[in-house]
């Protein structure tokens, strides 16, 4: 963290890790307010989400990432969930917020079932 006239600089890494998780916030909260029928304020949440997603990577297609997914199942040796962690680990260095967590852990349990 920075403060007031700090002259440090986050990585490119740390600041995408900081808009994706902003994003998921304001999916969260719109989700809460169409549930209410608050439709001012899910809007309102839609709009920052498309802002702040265009500070964001290109999001890679779902091909791409399966051939991720499998190349770090064969590097690893994973042949179960039990090795889940570190296929995880080496997919996550290599899409670095090219792709959600979330569709990553979905793909990943979906190949090693």
């Amino acid at each position: 963290q920075t403060s007031s006239g700090a002259t440090e600089t986050i990585s490119e890494e740390k600041g995408i890790k900081i808009i994706q998780k902003l994003i998921k916030q304001r999916k969260d909260s719109a989700e809460i307010y169409k549930t209410e029928n608050r439709t001012d304020l899910y809007e309102k949440e839609i709009s920052e989400i498309g802002f702040l997603e265009a500070y964001l990577p290109e999001q890679m297609s779902d091909e791409e990432l399966t051939a991720i997914i499998k190349s770090a199942i064969d590097e690893t040796g994973a042949d179960s969930m039990k090795n889940m962690g570190k296929v995880m680990g080496i997919v996550n260095k290599k899409v670095a917020g090219k792709a959600e967590g979330k569709i990553i852990a979905q793909k990943v349990k979906s190949l090693l079932a």
